[in-house]
């Protein structure tokens, strides 16, 4: 399975879009500052998360949310209550 997640960081609300096989690693390696882009951003936690059986598919939905402002706009409004429990 491959996975395109949000995370918001704890500490000013940032949000970020990412996809990975393997979620639960890739989440820890944000937390433990692996990642170059989130680490200065760190604690993060899981805002949502969606599954796919391809890699090609996950990598398409990723890169549709972080160039489309229309289908970032739909899964906002529907995980606005994630986001505003910060």
């Amino acid at each position: 399975m491959y996975y395109v997640y949000i995370l918001q960081s704890i500490k000013n609300r940032n949000l970020y879009i990412g996809f990975s096989n393997d979620l639960k690693r890739r989440f820890k390696e944000h937390n433990e500052g692996k990642s170059n882009y989130t680490k200065k951003f760190m604690p993060w936690k899981l805002l949502y998360y969606e599954a796919y059986l391809s890699r090609k598919d996950a990598m398409r939905r990723e890169r549709q949310l972080k160039k489309h402002a229309k289908a970032w706009g739909q899964l906002k409004g529907r995980i606005k209550d994630s986001i505003n429990k910060s």
